[in-house]
């Protein structure tokens, strides 16, 4: 697995990345299971976090970021501070959606980020969030220089 970070990434198991990076953009494939919808067939609405919270943490591995390598090196992680979801159309059982991924303002120790679910090209869900970096006390942490470099490279693109 390889990364622009280079040097700065965080150490990482020898885990498969599901998804890819198109410039700035990360893409997650992800299909719709009969597990994720109601009795109707369409995707339960609080599904979407989940969905949204895999394709993020799947960016993350591709910047050679892991969740529990952060916080046993490191001992930070993030949290979502606040988010914003505007549901356009629903998404249905057997659907195959793609999940992007941006980071769109990366601050000390906070970073913003936009996720839009797509099926055919057309936006079914937009999201907007704001992730926190926090120590294990849940005080705000600044990003450590190996974690800020890997993000300063998933912004660059």
């Amino acid at each position: 697995m390889s990364s622009s970070a280079g040097a700065a990434r965080i150490p990482a198991t020898e885990t498969a990345v599901l998804g890819r990076m198109a410039g700035k953009v990360f893409i997650f494939p992800l299909r719709v299971y009969y597990e994720d919808t109601d009795a109707a067939g369409i995707v339960y609405y609080a599904n979407y976090l989940k969905f949204i919270e895999r394709a993020r943490t799947e960016m993350m591995r591709a910047a050679g970021i892991e969740h529990s390598a952060m916080r046993a090196a490191h001992g930070v992680m993030f949290i979502v501070k606040s988010c914003a979801l505007d549901y356009r159309r629903p998404a249905r059982l057997d659907d195959v959606l793609e999940i992007h991924t941006r980071i769109v303002v990366l601050k000390r120790a906070s970073l913003e980020a936009e996720q839009a679910v797509l099926k055919d090209g057309e936006i079914l869900l937009h999201a907007e969030l704001r992730l926190a970096c926090i120590n294990r006390e849940g005080a705000p942490a600044r990003f450590p220089p190996d974690l800020r470099a890997a993000l300063e490279a998933l912004v660059r693109g």
